[in-house]
């Protein structure tokens, strides 16, 4: 018969089985992946949970977070057929059309928006106009597997950078209807992954993505600042990739071509031309606590000009310290050997620099500053409607696609200058302002502009409803050696 071990017994042998716990433990020595390295940590970093014994406890507000939800009322689209665009319980079961590994769910639906604006443009002698502009935007997406699709976009009201509009007698109007109508697509193309694709062919899942596009697609890159264009052309990328090696977390690289409606302003300005054809190459990569954009284009001259030209950016962004959010870009044009009595177009440098403080209210108050100093005849790859590389500068850079509202030079063709500007978000994200002032300052020979120019503008946009949108914008420009401009508008948008 064995004798039980005593209560003091238990104690004292579990007391000392604790207290060799750590040596045991430190004995042993840890085990990690030979790729794996430690890194360094801030303890400052970590602090107490928080303490709400100062807090009245709430029994209702307790069950509002999970009693009190609601549907919030959202706009439908126009069309929805097979699946809808919002819904809720299980979905239909999928048709294996494609392979088992790549299932069937067709979804179509057909959004937009109609823009209608009542404006006054004055853009100098002879050209001022009072106008009431309308343009329709429609979507049409067939939605085919979770990852291939079809996808149109019809601008039927509007052609050649012209809305349909209404202008009245008064200065240079002519009081009459001017429609402008097109059948034509904008943008028609097919998007999808080839490792889905293969996957749904051969019946088992690929170990690789591979996302194409093809068609008359729309391409941006770089905040539309290198490339904001839809054309007739091809894309593939090679997404989420990293380097241990040169310390990249996450990089992705797309090769894409344009073949025709290639709009590059250094071969010719206008939409829906035959006169250009473009290949190139972008990436980026977060690294060096931001991330890097880069990319190269080919720029090839079908008119027999000599205006074949390399365009070459590059971009860093980061935001240092909590307080300070900055981008560098640089944009280069070179390689042009135009013939005698062609100029070059696209042959310069152009260095923009946005800048943003980050206030107490990060997502509602925001100051910004961006400059900007253009070398000779710098351009985007490819920009719609002609368009300069600094259409992104500020609001007094740019045009409203719709009544031709007045803005300051966007090339920077041999100019300097920038944009200050204040923009507030209302704290319940019910309306925005925006002030701002830029100026555009002529250098050499090459500059668009007679003299310099120096600007103020105002935004102001507001919700009615959930789908309908109120904005007015006003902005007055001085023209040291050319007639002042100025413009005032208000516009509806109804989404669908």
């Amino acid at each position: 018969m064995h004798a039980m071990p005593n209560r003091g017994s238990l104690v004292l042998a579990l007391a000392l089985l604790l207290g060799a716990a750590p040596a045991l433990a430190a004995e042993k020595p840890i085990q990690m992946d030979p790729r794996a390295t430690e890194t360094e940590y801030d303890e400052g970093a970590f602090g107490p949970d928080p303490v709400y014994d100062d807090v009245p406890y709430d029994v209702e507000a307790q069950r509002a977070i999970y009693g009190a939800k609601h549907m919030n009322k959202t706009q439908r689209p126009l069309v929805e057929l097979f699946r809808n665009m919002y819904d809720w319980g299980a979905f239909r079961e999928p048709i294996n059309l494609f392979g088992d590994a790549n299932p069937l769910a067709p979804q179509f639906l057909i959004f937009g928006d109609f823009r209608t604006a009542l404006a006054y443009n004055d853009n100098g002698p002879g050209n001022k106009k009072l106008l009431w502009a309308n343009r329709l935007n429609l979507d049409v997406d067939l939605k085919l597997t979770s990852t291939e699709r079809i996808h149109a976009f019809w601008d039927p009201i509007r052609r050649d950078g012209k809305a349909t509009r209404y202008e009245f007698d008064v200065k240079d109007g002519c009081n009459c209807w001017e429609g402008e109508y097109t059948a034509d697509p904008t943008t028609f193309f097919f998007e999808g992954d080839l490792g889905a694709i293969s996957a749904g062919i051969m019946g088992t899942d690929t170990k690789f993505d591979l996302p194409i596009a093809g068609g008359r697609m729309p391409l941006l890159f770089q905040n539309g600042i290198w490339v904001e264009d839809a054309f007739d052309g091809l894309a593939f990328t090679i997404p989420a990739r990293n380097s241990r090696t040169l310390d990249i977390t996450n990089f992705d690289v797309t090769f894409f071509a344009g073949f025709q409606n290639v709009t590059n302003p250094g071969i010719n300005p206008k939409n829906d031309n035959k006169d250009a054809r473009m290949y190139g190459v972008t990436t980026f990569m977060d690294v060096f606590q931001g991330y890097v954009e880069a990319g190269y284009g080919y720029v090839e001259d079908r008119t027999n000009s000599g205006l074949d030209h390399h365009n070459l950016t590059a971009a860093f962004t980061r935001r240092y310290r909590n307080w300070f959010s900055n981008s560098v870009r640089v944009v280069a044009n070179f390689g042009q050997n135009p013939k005698r009595g062609v100029p070059r177009t696209a042959d310069g440098v152009m260095i923009l620099i946005e800048n943003s403080l980050i206030t107490h209210l990060p997502s509602n108050l925001i100051p910004y500053f961006n400059i900007f100093y253009g070398i000779n005849t710098p351009n985007p790859l490819a920009r719609e409607n002609g368009d300069g590389l600094l259409k992104n500068t500020g609001i007094l850079f740019e045009t409203d696609a719709l009544s031709g509202f007045p803005r300051l030079d966007n090339s920077g063709h041999d100019a300097w200058g920038g944009a200050l500007g204040l923009e507030f978000l209302a704290l319940d994200f019910s309306y925005q302002i925006v002030f701002e002032v830029a100026t555009v300052q002529r250098h050499g020979n090459d500059a668009n502009i007679a003299g310099d120019q120096y600007g103020f503008g105002a935004r102001f946009q507001y919700p009615l409803t959930n789908a309908l949108i109120l904005r007015m914008d006003a902005m007055y420009a001085i023209n040291t050696k050319a007639s002042n401009t100025r413009g005032v508008r208000a516009e509806l948008r109804y989404k669908f």
